[in-house]
């Protein structure tokens, strides 16, 4: 499954992107343009399957949903388009290196430098998906950004397929096995959705989806 290409909703995204920067205050006499296709490019990078522009174009469908919950739907959205623009598989400083473009990038737009620093605040924030009670802005990316747990049993396997396509690198029983950890943690959580709308909507399917997940490989590695 590759997905790694330009989503065919590319026009769409960079006028998302103006009016993002727009609203978030950016200069108007600096060109965005430059900016978003150097983002577009980074989430269309060959080595993604699921981290790619589709994904990109599905958490902002979702934080449109999510944005009444948030105190800054800017700031949002802003991290929504840096939140992956770094990924490689088999790296750990994902999430640092794309907080550190955000840093480097909206200072030059016009940003000002605390709607920059809570951009950064909060891709670090995807690293853990974790946000504080209260911080209505962590909840509303971090509940974006794992809307896809709660989609459709066909949805969900293409999902399950891309990530496993990312993760090619790595053999099948290790796979499995790291992947039936992280499914184990995420149903251990008391809550995978903040918002008042991703409890309602989201929470019962994910659930479902990644027990379906779990129990597929626990019969794979016959336990």
């Amino acid at each position: 499954m590759d997905t790694g290409t330009p989503h065919d909703d590319t026009p769409a995204l960079r006028a998302r992107w103006q009016a993002t920067v727009t609203a978030a205050g950016a200069d108007p006499d600096r060109d965005p343009g430059p900016y978003a296709d150097r983002l577009l490019a980074a989430w269309a990078e060959p080595q993604r399957r699921y981290h790619t522009t589709a994904h990109l174009a599905d958490v902002l469908a979702r934080i449109d949903v999510l944005a009444p919950h948030a105190a800054d739907p800017a700031a949002v959205r802003l991290a929504a388009w840096f939140h992956d623009a770094v990924y490689r598989p088999d790296r750990s400083e994902n999430e640092e290196r794309s907080a550190a473009m955000a840093e480097r990038a909206l200072p030059e737009l016009g940003v000002d430098a605390a709607r920059t620093a809570e951009v950064a605040r909060l891709v670090r924030l995807t690293v853990t998906h974790d946000p504080a009670p209260g911080d209505t802005n962590g909840e509303a990316l971090c509940d974006a950004d794992l809307a896809v747990l709660a989609g459709t049993p066909d949805a969900y396997a293409a999902y399950a397929a891309a990530v496993r396509d990312e993760y090619g690198f790595v053999p099948d029983e290790a796979f499995r096995t790291g992947r039936a950890a992280v499914l184990r943690q995420l149903l251990g959580l008391p809550r995978l959705y903040r918002t008042p709308y991703g409890a309602a909507h989201w929470e019962a399917p994910a659930r479902a989806n990644l027990a379906g997940e779990l129990s597929h490989l626990e019969e794979i590695r016959g336990i």
